[in-house]
């Protein structure tokens, strides 16, 4: 029998077998399908070592209005997801604030500070460095009112939390970007941050990596497990059981619906994005965050993929591109595109929390059962951070910080 069973394979879960196998546990991985179809290839692919603060929702008049209105390319909406959605929204809402942000991004920092540090070894032993580029990535700006903004924010966070940047303006950046179309106000040259071409590939590559050390993937339901003598158990598409003593929740936005049955409610919610790859004739050479669109277009092995905002939706909802054909007409100012190579755009789910941190810790009053989710748009750049932090406690060392086990949801 093993000693844990990690429920969900994508870039959380692949780092949570890790890290337990690292320290001695034999691990088995029960995912329903491919996890590299999942969120942990759709993302953006970088890991974002500057982003000391998480993304806190708008608080300005003229901000909220461009959303509720239609006219913000960051966020939209869907009017049947709003009853659903309007708790966790106003918890968001007031976590925003100032006061409360930052005090949560004290707790923020101290994961994302450390996040290429704890990818580099698996990188590394994967042989994934291919895939890894390690200078950065940029914000471009196409007003010079909203980059000396943008500055002053950098300042503090520099100032904060350590993180460094350069400023880019207009002939700078053309000299570093030489396929641009149209002249820029500038950038913001995140230095710290690595970014990968294939995020999928790298979270096979830990796989991989996962399995060369004696780990098992296993395809199955997670959704059957439950707790009998001698420890969990779940089913699996063969229509066998696997047990552990251990199980650990690491199934992005299904995590709160499997915690329900545990006594555990979760007020997860998500935040839609889609992306799509385009041919390209010219391209940026680093990723680049468009803030007038925000879109993020990055060069990836499959072609340049743009990437959208946060859209607010009920599950299962049907999807709209409004956003991606933003993005798009917005990109083709900037770069010269060609075809979409995907012939249906990606949708994908990140699964948000109210307070923005993370969940990791025990279960409440269900012994051997762990969390491990709600990494909201950071799954990616965290997996392997907070795995590290949450199997230290599984086996035996410091225990989880406070701020981020199950047990703070009771305080909310």
């Amino acid at each position: 029998m093993p000693d844990v069973i990690v429920l969900g394979a994508g870039m959380v879960g692949v780092s949570t077998a890790l890290a337990l196998q690292e320290r001695g546990s034999e691990v088995v991985m029960l995912d329903r399908g491919d996890p590299v179809a999942a969120s942990s290839y759709g993302n953006a692919g970088i890991i974002q070592v500057e982003a000391a603060e998480p993304y806190a929702m708008p608080r300005s008049f003229r901000e909220l209005a461009a959303i509720a209105l239609g006219r913000s390319n960051a966020v939209v909406w869907h009017a049947a997801a709003l009853p659903g959605a309007l708790r966790p929204l106003w918890a968001y809402f007031r976590n925003s604030a100032p006061a409360r942000l930052e005090r949560i991004a004290r707790t923020y920092a101290t994961l994302t500070s450390r996040a290429t540090s704890d990818h580099a070894p698996w990188i590394e032993a994967a042989r994934a460095d291919r895939w890894i580029r390690r200078d950065g990535f940029r914000h471009v700006f196409r007003d010079p009112r909203d980059l000396s903004t943008a500055v002053m924010r950098a300042e503090r966070v520099t100032r904060d939390h350590g993180v460094r940047f350069e400023v880019l303006d207009g002939p700078a950046l053309a000299r570093k970007e030489p396929s641009l179309r149209r002249p820029l106000a500038g950038a913001l040259h995140w230095l710290d941050p690595w970014t990968c071409r294939d995020p999928g590939a790298l979270v096979k590559a830990y796989t991989d990596l996962f399995r060369s050390r004696g780990g098992r993937v296993l395809h199955g339901n997670a959704m059957t497990l439950t707790r009998r003598a001698g420890g969990w158990h779940a089913r699996t598409n063969e229509a066998t059981w696997v047990g552990a003593p251990h199980a650990v929740i690491a199934m992005g936005m299904q995590s709160a619906a499997l915690c329900r049955r545990f006594g555990l409610r979760v007020p997860l919610f998500a935040k839609r994005g889609y992306h799509c790859h385009f041919e390209t004739r010219s391209g940026p050479d680093l990723p680049l965050v468009d803030v007038a669109s925000s879109s993020v277009l990055a060069p990836m092995a499959g072609g340049l993929r743009i990437l959208t905002g946060a859209e607010i939706a009920r599950e299962g909802a049907k999807a709209r591109h409004v956003q991606l054909e933003r993005a798009r007409n917005d990109a083709s100012e900037l770069f010269d595109l060609g075809d979409p190579v995907d012939p249906v755009p990606w949708l994908g789910t990140r699964p948000c929390m109210p307070d923005m941190l993370p969940v990791l810790g025990g279960v409440p009053d269900q012994p051997g059962l762990w969390a491990h989710f709600g990494h909201g748009h950071q799954g990616f750049t965290l997996g392997p951070t907070t795995a590290a932090i949450l199997a230290e406690e599984m086996t035996g060392g410091a225990p989880v910080p406070s701020a981020l086990t199950p047990a703070r949801l009771a305080r909310q």
